[in-house]
């Protein structure tokens, strides 16, 4: 077996959690526009819109035994990235609405994932 077959790898980990993120966004009544937007290195995990409104999600997946919580690796850095990024998509889409930043944090037990969504996780600054 390939180590990215086995869900113990991070790479298969984070897959699945994206797949599993998807799921949850579609079931919330989220409309998908894209998944793994990519602006030169930069990436979108999710985009969505709901209530006239474009949602960034940013998916963050760990193990249950990792000694750190998946919101806390959305750094300053990272959301600074993400911001650039979604700025990017809607300028080349043309997008007139008000863009929110969320957070899926997964965390996975060995058998199934356990979700926190946090909306409005950051703003962009000024």
């Amino acid at each position: 077996m390939n180590k990215k077959d086995d869900v113990s790898h991070p790479y298969k980990l984070g897959i699945e959690g994206e797949a599993y993120a998807l799921d949850y966004v579609k079931a919330m009544g989220y409309k998908v526009l894209n998944k793994n937007w990519r602006f030169g290195k930069k990436e979108l995990d999710i985009v969505a819109t709901k209530d006239n409104t474009l949602v960034v999600f940013e998916v963050k997946t760990r193990f249950g035994n990792y000694w750190e919580e998946p919101k806390d690796a959305v750094v300053m850095r990272k959301q600074k990235n993400i911001i650039e990024a979604a700025d990017a998509y809607v300028t080349q889409y043309d997008i007139d609405m008000d863009v929110q930043f969320d957070i899926i944090g997964l965390v996975y037990n060995g058998k199934s994932f356990e979700l926190e969504h946090i909306q409005d996780a950051f703003y962009p600054t000024l």
